[in-house]
Parts: structure tokens; sequence; C-alpha cells
């Protein structure tokens, strides 16, 4: 039975991470820390407070897996500075501490052409991100790129909005996807024991995942 630390439970594929995991009898717990109280769901343990790296540096119990679907944009966190804080030193400090806690499988969301080398903010700090939880030899890291999301988001963004049908119809990893469709290979490759060391899925891999 698996323990299981799950960031960003409150957010668009994080939600539906967690309704899997709900359901899974391999799962014993899920340990959500979030800002805003989750509704009370079996097996859930749901630490709340602002400041999430303190709820996970609290934390003092052995961890199985690690999924962190942590993600915001420039616009939403304010700045570049918050928004690097939230989408690198969040993720990274975080997966630092469920290794600790003895997590063998790190599954991360990360973005369709993250790179460590692009001009772009964005882009930029996805790719760092993966750098830096390559540098943390997890037995198993698996590094999820969706394209854009589809999915009810709270509170929508209204570029995503803009963008879906567009996306919609673009060929390969550019091809927009539906949030629980990440949710589901994220959920699979969790407990896929042909895998080993570095997993990158890109967002057409992705879905083919999630339709097996």
């Amino acid at each position: 039975m698996a323990k299981v630390l799950l960031l960003g439970a409150s957010g668009l594929v994080g939600g539906e991470l967690l309704r899997l995991l709900q359901q899974d009898s391999r799962v014993s717990q899920v340990i959500a820390p979030t800002r805003r109280a989750l509704p009370p769901l079996n097996k859930q343990v749901n630490p709340v407070g602002e400041n999430l790296s303190a709820l996970i540096t609290a934390l003092d119990l052995p961890i199985d897996l690690f999924f962190c679907c942590l993600g915001t944009t420039r616009k939403q966190a304010g700045s570049a500075d918050a928004f690097r804080k939230v989408d690198f030193d969040l993720v990274v400090n975080s997966a630092k501490a469920a290794r600790q806690l003895g997590a063998e499988h790190c599954l991360v969301l990360s973005a369709n052409g993250a790179n460590a080398a692009s001009r772009f903010l964005y882009n930029r700090t996805k790719g760092e991100m993966e750098q830096a939880l390559i540098q943390q030899a997890w037995p198993l890291l698996t590094l999820a790129r969706p394209s854009l999301l589809v999915g009810k988001r709270q509170p929508p963004r209204l570029l995503e909005q803009l963008c879906t049908p567009v996306f919609k119809l673009l060929p390969g990893k550019w091809k927009a996807i539906e949030a629980v469709d990440v949710a589901k290979a994220l959920h699979q490759q969790a407990f896929n024991a042909g895998l080993g060391g570095i997993t990158v899925l890109e967002s057409n891999q992705l879905a083919a995942i999630a339709r097996e």
C-alpha cells in the first residue's frame, strides 16, 4: 500500500489526480497540503496553510510516491520572481523533502517546450526545474510535458480559453490535452513496474497512455 504526497491537489490536473488516487486500492493515504481546505475525503490528509513549503517541511511520515502538479503563470503570481518561487523553488524544494521522507518515484507536471536555454521565462523556468530534479538523482523520475490543458479551471485563464480551439487542431505534442488525461497518465505511470530512471512524456504520449 502506497503513501502519496500530492502537491497541487486544488488545481486542474491535481484535482483529477486526487480523485484517481482516492479510488485506487493500492493507495493507503494521500497527503495533500493546500492553502485552502479541500473537501474531506477518505484516505486524505490535508494540511492547510499559506506557506506550503513550511507544511511540507513539517511532515514526518514515510512517503512512497511524490506527485507535483503545481503551476502558475507570471500574471497570476504577480511578478517573474513570484512565478519562479512557485514553479521552481517550491517544486524543487518539495521534491527534495519528499525524497528525504523515503519517496522513490517523483512525478512532476512540467510543460511542453520546457527548455533551460529558452529566452521565454515560462519555458526556461520549467526546463531549469527539470534539470534540478534530475540532479536530485531520483530512482524514478517522470516528467510530464502537456500542451495547453483543457478543463474547468478555477479561476479561468482567459488566454487558455481563447487559444483552446486552435490548439485542439494542432498535431502531435502541440495538440491541446484534457487535464483528466494528464492525471490518468501520471497515475498509470506511478504504478508502472517497467519504468526505470528518467521518463519524459510529451503531450501526445500522455494522451496515448490515458487511452490505454
